[in-house]
């Protein structure tokens, strides 16, 4: 008989260590438990663990070094952290380093059984396969992206993946979600980082000089260009090229994007020299680029390049819970550039912060403390000292979707048909 699958929980709440191996007690299973990193280890070492399931919190060290050197020692083994807040940075690194995942405390009633049943499945799948894989080499980049919500911790787990590749990454996401901030995350934790992240908004550079900026020009190629210049593709060999806006980017300029994403070629504009590249592309928009295909908008054969990993950023008012650590990084931000006595906010001031719908996400709550800042007339700030520029009506996002959707339809259905006056209708009514 094949010997039981054995998970190490490794935490110094004994009351949780109690829970957990309640709560995942099988006949088929050995649980083993300690309250100490190096105890943890000496397991490992003496015993066959399949899955070490370890707090971030540990003495002498803490679970990232445990997962570091468990890693090194038992490449098989599997680690699943949990903490009660993890920061983006120990989410990401976590992932790099070869964490199975990483839990919130407060999370593991719901989801701690299904991780576990996944990890083991793996386990038994690969120990078929007789496989097993070593860890990445951790890194020590950091990361400027805020926040502990469920929603930014999946996105910091695709980061910490896919920042070890050289694939093409696409970024979505509604305007000031910090899409920026999501592309110089893939590039701090990639082996790319020793050499630069080039940014360039193709939206707000016209068409000729677009092509020009990307890919270079020769002498005489166009009035103006009195001198032959590298452009951003030579310029960022060796590192990683961000297009923001990318759903801008006009059609003759995609035509030679393809040609770089798929052989790494392309000609400065006014010369037949194929030159050659080793960048990796990022690309962010706010458009729904499946949609501006669909409308001949944006190359299809593009598009696949592209998205070959999809990292979309949640809007602010998805993850409300990140509102008072963003607040609170603002407000110093704040106090720091412009010398003012230190303000503080009220327990109402952060509960009115969380009730605005927020349509400029996180740009616009940079904007809204600066200017409470500016206004505040004692050192709390209340909640009439929190002025939006907008507000946002609609009651949920069903009624902005219904307005989206029918504003795309009155595109496509040619003028004078019964249709189109409906939709007239419809759209009318919806402003009312």
């Amino acid at each position: 008989m094949d010997e039981p699958q054995t998970i190490l929980l490794v935490d110094p709440d004994i009351d949780y260590l109690d829970w957990a191996t309640k709560h995942l007690g099988a006949e088929d299973l050995r649980i083993l438990r300690c309250d100490h990193a190096e105890k943890a280890v000496k397991v490992c070492d003496t015993t066959r663990v399949d899955l070490v399931i370890a707090d971030l919190s540990l003495q002498p060290f803490d679970g990232l070094t445990l997962l570091t050197r468990l890693r090194a020692a038992h490449p098989a083994v599997l680690v699943v952290l949990t903490a009660a807040f993890p920061t983006t940075a120990q989410v990401i690194e976590a992932t790099q380093l070869g964490a199975q995942d990483i839990l919130k405390k407060e999370s593991l009633t719901f989801e701690l059984r299904g991780v576990v049943e996944t990890a083991l499945q793996a386990i038994e799948d690969r120990r078929t396969a007789g496989k097993t894989k070593t860890a990445p080499q951790k890194q020590d980049a950091r990361v400027k992206i805020i926040g502990n919500s469920s929603a930014l911790q999946d996105v910091f787990k695709i980061v910490g993946r896919v920042a070890r590749t050289d694939a093409p990454v696409l970024v979505s996401g509604e305007s000031g979600t910090g899409k920026e901030l999501v592309a110089h995350a893939v590039h701090e934790y990639s082996p790319r980082s020793k050499n630069k992240i080039i940014a360039i908004n193709c939206g707000a550079i016209p068409e000729n000089l677009l092509e020009s900026e990307l890919f270079g020009h020769e002498k005489g190629a166009f009035t103006g260009a009195i001198a032959k210049r590298a452009g951003l593709f030579e310029q960022g060999d060796g590192g990683t090229l961000f297009l923001d806006e990318i759903g801008d980017m006009p059609p003759p300029v995609q035509v030679k994007l393809l040609r770089v994403l798929q052989d790494g070629t392309f000609s400065r504009v006014g010369s037949t020299e194929t030159q050659k590249s080793d960048v990796r592309i990022v690309g962010a928009t706010n458009k729904n680029l499946a949609e501006e295909v669909a409308l001949g908008n944006f190359r299809e054969d593009l598009y696949y390049r592209l998205n070959v990993v999809e990292l979309h950023l949640p809007p602010l008012r998805a993850r409300t819970e990140d509102i008072p650590l963003l607040a609170e990084h603002f407000l110093r931000l704040t106090i720091k550039r412009n010398g003012i006595p230190a303000i503080k906010f009220s327990a109402e001031a952060l509960e009115h912060l969380q009730t605005h719908r927020w349509p400029g996400n996180v740009r616009e709550l940079e904007n809204t403390i600066a200017r409470a800042c500016a206004l505040a007339s004692n050192e709390v700030l209340l909640p009439s000292d929190i002025q939006f520029t907008r507000t946002f009506t609609e009651s949920d996002d069903t009624q902005q979707a219904t307005r989206q959707a029918l504003e795309h339809l009155k595109k496509v259905v040619p003028k004078g048909k019964k249709a189109a006056s409906w939709i007239a209708e419809e759209l009318g009514a919806l402003e009312d």
